[in-house]
Parts: C-alpha cells; structure tokens; sequence
C-alpha cells in the first residue's frame, strides 16, 4: 500500500467517519482512481470507522505543513 498526495486527495471529501467499505464505495462512485480503492481494500478493518484521512495516511499534510500566510494576502 502506497500513498500520495494525488490519490490521498480523492478522500478529501469522504464523508468522515467512514468504514472502510463505506471508503471504498465513496471512491468508486467519486471515480477515484484504481489505486485508491486497493489501498483502501489492503486496510485494517477492525470494525471501527476511520475519523480522517491522518488515520489512513498520518504522513497526510495539513494547512500547518505549508508556510503560506494567508493574512498577507
């Protein structure tokens, strides 16, 4: 299972929490590609729902990542 920024964003807008096969049907219906579903298909699913794509990839940036300072613009 490999992430990248490209197939973690088509999980932006998942409805979280979601199960993991709440997840895969959202990617397949979103049209995400190939990748994605098998990535989510070679998850753990001990039956609890993921809160966030952080519980899926916790290398995941977020906005504090980037050094953009929004008030400048």
């Amino acid at each position: 299972m490999y992430w990248t920024l490209e197939l973690a964003s088509y999980l932006e807008d998942a409805p979280w929490p979601a199960s993991k096969d709440e997840l895969i049907d959202y990617s397949i219906r979103s049209g995400a590609p190939l990748e994605v579903v098998e990535n989510l298909q070679e998850l753990e699913d001990d039956g609890n729902p993921y809160e966030s794509i952080e519980e899926i990839w916790p290398d995941y940036p977020t906005k504090e990542d980037f050094f953009f300072n929004e008030d400048e613009y």
